[in-house]
């Protein structure tokens, strides 16, 4: 199964198409809430052993938008690809793209995953999707309370 248009939409619109440095030409790297250097929609950036980038030096990057979109694509198939094998039982596209949303965002939740799997009543599948994962750096953020509530009225859209 692959992300629908729609769940493509959401994910650009809460991670954004961001520029760190408008002094510079093209679009620079910019720091998440939870001090992690992102580029394009969200890309987490790593150093050579795989490490999320952190710090206060902005690293040394610029890309176009066509780069940001093909960055994206990439992410979104390694997504896909977590929620395809985590999901053991039917789902429909957009239960599908919005769990990728939310792993897109978040990593992914074992917890979450399992209350699919397990077939848990629709209120706590709910309630768990709106309610976890709203912080960032310690702070319960708004975007991310927004978030989740698109992403849970998406998980529930017929």
């Amino acid at each position: 199964m692959k992300t629908s248009q729609e769940g493509v939409n959401l994910i650009k619109m809460f991670e954004g198409l961001h520029d760190g440095d408008l002094k510079k030409i093209g679009w620079q790297p910019k720091k998440c809430p939870a001090g992690i250097w992102t580029e394009g929609y969200g890309h987490a950036m790593r150093d050579f052993k795989g490490n999320f980038l952190k710090g206060n030096t902005m690293p040394i990057h610029t890309m176009s938008v066509e780069q940001a979109e093909m960055l994206l694509k990439d992410d979104l198939s390694a997504f896909e690809a977590i929620v395809s094998r985590k999901i053991k039982v039917p789902i429909n596209e957009n239960q599908f793209s919005a769990l990728v949303s939310h792993a897109y965002n978040t990593g992914g939740s074992s917890t979450l995953f399992n209350l699919i799997n397990a077939k848990a009543p629709d209120k706590d599948i709910k309630n768990w999707i709106e309610n976890r994962y709203i912080m960032g750096g310690g702070v319960i953020l708004n975007g991310l309370i927004a978030r989740r509530k698109a992403e849970s009225n998406l998980y529930f859209k017929s």
